[in-house]
């Protein structure tokens, strides 16, 4: 049987929450931006496109961080183990918005995200 393979999104949940009250439709963009770069930055690698033919039955899955801390430093624990993703930054402000890894088996990856939980 073929690994699961899904895309995980890791969103900023203090966006949407007082003092930034960020509107559902915005953040929710920062969640795309970041997924959409991220299968485009690694297109060529062999999960990627195995990922894109799966089409309707695509599994992503979204989890919150709960500010821009947690969300470096998760970006920089992936980067440390070799972990595939991409980090949306929010421009003209440069605000670190959310980032998304490239599609992986799930059992690769999972480990690395333990500590987030779905974004509610």
């Amino acid at each position: 049987m073929a690994a699961v393979l899904v895309q995980y999104v890791v969103l900023r949940g203090d966006l949407a929450r007082p003092p930034r009250s960020w509107p559902l439709g915005a953040v929710v963009a920062q969640g795309c931006h970041a997924a959409l770069a991220a299968v485009h930055g690694y297109r060529e690698h062999p999960d990627t496109g195995a990922y894109l033919q799966q089409g309707a039955a695509m599994t992503t899955v979204v989890l919150e961080a709960p500010d821009e801390d947690s969300l470096l430093d998760l970006a920089k624990s992936l980067e440390e183990k070799g972990v595939d993703h991409k980090i949306w930054v929010e421009n003209p402000e440069g605000i670190p918005t959310c980032l998304a890894l490239r599609p992986y088996p799930k059992n690769l990856v999972q480990p690395h995200l333990r500590n987030f939980k779905l974004l509610k």
